[in-house]
């Protein structure tokens, strides 16, 4: 093992000194579901759910309230999300009764080729990648904020960012879940000297109760409030990111390889406003994320397999059999097909349609699970004659879903004006590639290992491009009114528990909150199931074995999802987790009595 030293002493002492010996602040009481009118937000810090909030009772938008959440969830849930990455936001806006999305996702530098994690031929060893400046792809989290809050919102940076500033500076006590975090990611933290000094003390995950101030991370949002996007895509803190790429400051004995990022890479970043993806499942109109995102796309099709079976007739393993078959088909599909629109011509229309749904429902057995691997299937004859798409010569071979980190967050809020944000963002794994950005407080993403590292496949590396996501943030409406939102983190994972859950909540008719609290189980097309802890064990994990169904050998927690639901009687409540990543925080500016 290599030997660290205590990089940066007068920082790291710094940081020590301000979290072991500053009294903690009193722990804000987290509640998973508030009812009421107005407007409302669900997220899982009650921090990011606090300053959403203000911002709403301050008369900003949805939009505005989103960015403050956003920016808040950078200070308190650093290792899930940040400015250092990117993310798709879906956007309701009320008076045009429209759907908008804003893609933020990470890009590769212009020094990027296909072999770019290629060595004599060969992958790169993953973890390695992840803890390097290789791995940073082109933040675009701030052009995203800025493009929401220059089209669609009411207020400026400095309003909607002074909440997540407040934070930043006052501080906030280490929960559990935070510290266990910390603790699972002691060793990559320990390879970089501005993640050893922020969070951790002598190579150590800092203890429950601990204070966390950020001045670095409340300075960089200050430039951003004074000087808007600029301040991060040029200047000083522009420069400070391509430094901490190219030489990612390191403890003593510890070598990793820098990027490939330029200045102009930062200048030259745009985020994209793009058409949603819209399909239709039972009386419901949803809206999703479209390409880089496989989200809207997966989640989709899947429904559009379940659409021809009579799921309420059936019982709970049934149903889960069939979501599980319908997940592994649209997966195959996912992976074959889907990546950078701009770098790659998927077939969407026919993997959308409903009469290539229904070839894929064909291979699905009632009675057996399917084989591991399933192949893609042929959504080129189901191509209308406005979406010609040029059919690749040879068929693409069924490709297991890579690798692909499990670590992001989600929120969604609503304003009482009836617009609604539901927003996904992410800096990739725990923590990210682990290179904090000198005196700016914030991890830097490894997004780029999102990418496949060998071909060919529709998502290999290439200069420019932004790799394939299954973030999935969708609305959903009904009789042309909203009906509720619903979004995870989870990685690949995301598609299945946004999927599960709107199958708990349409077809089997749970609550919302019962549809987020219940098992997940999430099949992606390979050699075995994901579950949580004690489902194998569960009568319900029991019967789907009897169907052949494996599961994972480690169990863990799937998702930590947040959700809207549009009452008929003009209420809205917001819904999080009870349990998963410590429960969650919901609140609406006017509660219910």
């Amino acid at each position: 093992m290599p030997k660290f030293r205590r990089a940066s002493r007068a920082l790291h002492t710094c940081s020590v000194t301000l979290a072991l010996v500053l009294a903690a602040p009193v722990a804000l009481a987290k509640t998973p579901q508030a009812s009421g009118r107005g407007g409302a937000v669900a997220s899982i810090s009650e921090q990011a759910s606090q300053s959403a909030m203000a911002i709403l009772n301050r008369g900003g938008n949805a939009i505005d309230a989103a960015v403050a959440a956003a920016a808040t969830l950078g200070v308190t849930d650093p290792f899930s999300c940040g400015i250092g990455g990117g993310g798709f936001m879906v956007i309701y806006l009320a008076d045009q009764k429209r759907v908008v999305t804003i893609d933020s996702r990470e890009m590769a530098p212009a020094a990027f080729t296909p072999a770019v994690f290629l060595q004599d031929g060969m992958p790169m060893d993953f973890d390695r990648v992840v803890a390097s400046g290789a791995s940073v792809g082109v933040p675009g989290t701030v052009r995203g904020w800025h493009e929401a809050l220059q089209r669609y919102g009411s207020m400026s940076f400095k309003q909607v960012l002074a909440p997540a500033i407040g934070v930043a500076r006052q501080g906030f006590a280490v929960s559990p879940t935070f510290h266990r975090l910390t603790t699972e990611n002691e060793g990559k933290f320990r390879q970089f000297a501005g993640a050893s000094a922020l969070y951790l003390h002598d190579g150590k995950a800092l203890p429950v109760g601990a204070l966390i101030r950020n001045p670095g991370l409340a300075r960089a949002y200050g430039e951003i409030a004074a000087r808007g996007q600029g301040a991060f895509y040029g200047g000083p803190m522009a420069q400070a990111i391509i430094e901490a790429v190219l030489r990612p400051a390191t403890a003593q004995g510890v070598t990793v390889a820098g990027g490939a990022m330029t200045l102009a890479d930062l200048a030259n970043y745009e985020a994209r406003i793009r058409q949603p993806v819209h399909s239709r499942y039972r009386g419901y109109e949803l809206y999703g994320m479209a390409e880089p995102s496989s989200g809207g796309v997966a989640v989709a099709e899947a429904l559009n397999i379940l659409e021809g079976y009579d799921l309420k007739a059936m019982t709970r393993p049934q149903v889960e059999h069939l979501y599980l078959e319908a997940s592994r088909l649209a997966f195959a599909d996912r992976n074959a097909y889907l990546g950078d629109p701009e770098y790659v011509e998927a077939p969407l229309t026919g993997l959308l349609s409903k009469p290539y749904a229904a070839q894929r429902r064909g291979l699905i057995d009632a009675r057996q699970a399917g084989v591991t691997g399933s192949a893609a299937g042929d959504p080129y004859p189901f191509q209308d004659d406005r979406s010609v798409v040029l059919r690749p010569m040879a068929a693409p071979a069924a490709r297991a879903a890579r690798q692909e980190s499990a670590h992001t967050t989600h929120f969604t809020v609503a304003d009482k004006a009836g617009n609604i944000v539901s927003y996904t963002f992410t800096i990739e794994s725990w923590g990210g590639s682990g290179i904090v950005v000198p005196g700016y407080g914030f991890l830097l993403n490894n997004e780029m290992t999102d990418f496949d590292f060998s071909g060919p496949a529709p998502n290999v590396p290439e200069a420019g491009k932004r790799p394939r996501s299954s973030m999935a943030p969708t609305i959903a409406f009904k009789n042309g009114k909203p009906a509720f939102t619903i979004g995870s983190p989870g990685g690949a994972t995301i598609i299945t528990t946004v999927l599960q859950t709107i199958v708990n909540h349409v077809d089997l008719g749970m609550p919302m909150q019962q549809a987020i609290d219940a098992p997940r189980i999430s099949e992606r097309n390979g050699a075995a199931s994901s579950v949580e802890p004690g489902f194998a064990e569960s009568d319900q994990g029991r019967a789907l074995a009897l169907l052949g169904h494996r599961w994972e050998a480690t169990p863990e927690e799937i998702g930590a999802a947040n959700a809207l639901v549009f009452n008929s009687d003009g209420t809205v409540t917001a819904v999080s987790e009870s349990r998963r990543h410590g429960g969650g925080a919901a609140l609406v500016q006017h509660a219910a009595h």
